[in-house]
Order: C-alpha cells, then sequence, then structure tokens
C-alpha cells in the first residue's frame, strides 16, 4: 500500500489525524505543516523528545523586540500578571480548538505593538485581520483592562505598593511571553507546543490567584 500523501513510498505508520497509514518521509515533512497532528501522537511525542534535547537558544535576528532591555525582577514582581495572561491565552485557545502557536504569537506581538506606542504617550492599534489571533488579542485586551480597573477600584493595596501598572510594564510582559513562544515553539505553521508548554506550568482548572507564583521561566 501506498502513502496516500507522496503516492510513492510504502506506507508503515498509523497517522491519527488521517486515520490511515502514511509514509515515514510524509510523517517527517508534513508533521504540524499540512497534518494537524494531535498531541497525543506517538510520532508527534517523539519527535517534540529530539526538539527539545537539540533546542538551543534564539538567534538575535529571531529575538522578538531584540533592542527591548529589561530586568528579570520585573516579570517575577508581577507575576500574577504574565500568569493571568497565560491563562487567557489558554483558556481562549480551549475555546478556539484550531488555535496554534502562529496564532498566539501574533495576537502578542500586536498588543505588544499597541501597548509600546501606549507607552510613549501615542495610541494606535492594529489587531491581527481576524480568526483565532484576533480573538486572542481581544481577550488579552479585556484581561488587562478589566485588571487595571479592578486595580483602580482597590488602589495599591493589592499590588504591595508598587502603584498602578503601567503601560511600559505590560509591554515588558508581552514582549517576555513571545520571547519565550518564540524559543518553545518549533516554527512549524500547525505547532502547539508553545501552548502546550503553558498548560505544563500553569493549573487546568482555575485562573492563577492574585499572589500565586507563575512557573514560566525566564527564556
Amino acid at each position: 500500500m501506498l502513502c496516500p500523501i507522496c503516492n510513492k513510498r510504502k506506507a508503515e505508520r498509523f497517522c491519527p489525524a488521517k486515520g490511515e497509514k502514511i509514509c515515514a518521509v510524509c510523517c517527517g515533512t508534513e508533521r504540524e505543516v499540512s497534518i494537524d497532528c494531535p498531541a497525543d501522537c506517538a510520532y508527534l511525542i517523539a519527535a517534540h523528545r529530539y526538539e527539545q534535547r537539540q533546542n538551543k537558544p534564539l538567534p538575535v535576528s529571531e529575538v522578538p523586540f531584540p533592542d527591548v532591555e529589561f530586568a528579570p525582577a520585573i516579570i517575577h514582581q508581577h507575576r500574577n500578571v504574565v500568569s493571568g495572561l497565560a491563562f487567557t491565552i489558554l483558556k481562549t485557545a480551549a475555546e478556539e480548538p484550531s488555535t496554534v502557536d502562529a496564532d498566539v504569537l501574533s495576537a502578542l506581538q500586536a498588543l505588544a505593538e499597541t501597548y509600546r506606542t501606549l507607552g510613549s504617550g501615542i495610541y494606535y492599534e492594529k489587531p491581527p485581520a481576524g480568526g483565532p489571533p484576533q480573538v486572542i488579542y481581544a481577550a488579552l485586551g479585556k484581561y488587562l483592562e478589566e485588571f487595571r480597573k479592578q486595580e483602580a477600584e482597590q488602589g495599591t493595596a493589592g499590588r504591595l505598593g508598587a502603584g498602578r501598572l503601567k503601560e511600559t510594564e505590560i509591554f515588558y510582559f508581552l514582549v517576555f511571553l513571545l520571547r519565550v513562544g518564540r524559543q518553545q515553539t518549533n516554527g512549524r505553521p500547525r505547532a502547539r507546543l508553545f501552548l502546550e508548554f503553558l498548560r505544563s506550568q500553569l493549573p487546568r482548572t482555575a485562573a492563577p490567584e492574585q499572589n500565586e507564583a507563575s512557573r514560566i521561566i525566564l527564556p
């Protein structure tokens, strides 16, 4: 039996996404590209383990906002906000099953651009054109709006006297998550490695508590 993808090689690996056997070459080249692989596929899991062993730091040319620098302490100081953003991404992705890493990164990139301009005193917003990126962008924006509204109502008591959250700080949080995402994903169009990473770092059943420590590791 020939592989239904290439029609050249012998079909020998069962592909749960296609419900039939395909060849090893097509499994390797089309995985998370033209094939929307389920997370429990044994070949996908093995491939991800291999990629993690080979994982290297991002080249400077691929680091999001390479000109931006901030102290790791700011992420730890506001870990509840960073975890809240990550939880919002996971919650939205669960409601939009087609969401992939590229959608999340697109939303984070667009929102980071928005908050970068806000930090300079200019309002400029260019949300993603549609689909999951636009939905995630809107959900993250709503979370931040509600957080700042609650913060204003409660004063500084809930922030350990740190003062109200600034646009520049939010920009740093978004850049941080964007960099973690770029480091965790493998760049394939249908990859969900970043989403799986976030799931491994956060509770599955509830949003993180206000003062709960974030488990997301600095890249």
